[in-house]
């Protein structure tokens, strides 16, 4: 268990240039409290303990503002940063060195039993405010968006941004870190082809006419 949690504080001063000491990290990260709680509860839920896996699901949701429902399945090495508001489903399952910053929702569609969350594999970014919905598998490597909207499966090594997620082919990462102010947007980019042809179509009809 202490092994886990150095690992998780040494994760934190990887990733969080803001992180200044140990203490500060403990203390004043609710990320890392929210993951905390989140191993006792799915362990009790584990044990087939009734009601306190979910009362403390729901003390860590008052007290850190992320709500991670006790059954969810988490990696290693995941870091939660800021995590105000993000919700993370019963039958989620997320893979190892993932990175979730504030307002992600990893949720389900309808009122269907069994899987109804997304998985997401290993060393994926979900940009602020992204929601992925259902149950869709998000590959390894992959980087969403901020405010981005997917809905069904993503393959490995690929950015997707959009409202619903469209993959991008553009690299938008440097050093595997995702770059928020140069995500392409795919839509821009389909009018710009557009207008392009319209220019064109536009100079032949011209030619034609004379």
């Amino acid at each position: 268990m202490f092994n886990r949690i150095k690992e998780d504080i040494c994760n934190i001063y990887e990733n969080d240039p803001a992180a200044k000491n140990v203490l500060e990290i403990i203390f004043c990260y609710p990320g890392l409290q929210a993951l905390l709680m989140h191993r006792v509860s799915h362990k009790l839920l584990s044990w087939h303990i009734p009601f306190v896996p979910r009362f403390l699901s729901y003390l860590t949701r008052i007290f850190t503002g992320i709500d991670i429902h006790p059954g969810a399945q988490i990696g290693r090495r995941c870091f939660i940063d800021h995590g105000t508001g993000i919700v993370i489903g019963e039958t989620s399952v997320i893979g190892h060195d993932v990175l979730i910053y504030q307002q992600v929702t990893l949720g389900g569609t309808g009122k269907i039993k069994g899987k109804r969350h997304p998985t997401v594999g290993n060393h994926v970014i979900l940009g602020a405010g992204a929601k992925v919905l259902g149950n869709i598998t998000i590959g390894d490597y992959v980087r969403i968006g901020a405010g981005s909207v997917v809905v069904s499966d993503v393959p490995s090594n690929c950015t997707v941004v959009g409202v619903p997620g469209r993959i991008v082919r553009q690299a938008v990462t440097k050093d595997g870190v995702l770059q928020h102010n140069r995500i392409p947007d795919p839509v821009e980019s389909e009018l710009e082809k557009l207008q392009k042809e319209i220019s064109q179509l536009k100079e032949e009809v011209t030619a034609l006419k004379k």
